[in-house]
């Protein structure tokens, strides 16, 4: 799975760990989180995220 970053702050999003801070279990995809996640780090929105 690939790994998405945050335009805003660089924040990473790896599916293969998900984001424990809200609560995104392991091995999610990030065309799976819901479209009103945001970015843990600076509440960016979903769609400032860029595959890496």
């Amino acid at each position: 799975m690939e790994k998405w970053e945050c335009t805003v702050c660089g924040h990473i999003y790896d599916p293969a760990t998900g984001d424990t801070a809200t609560a995104i279990d392991p091995q999610t995809p990030f065309d799976d989180l819901p479209d009103e996640w945001t970015c843990p780090e600076c509440g960016a929105e979903k769609d400032t995220f860029e595959m890496i």
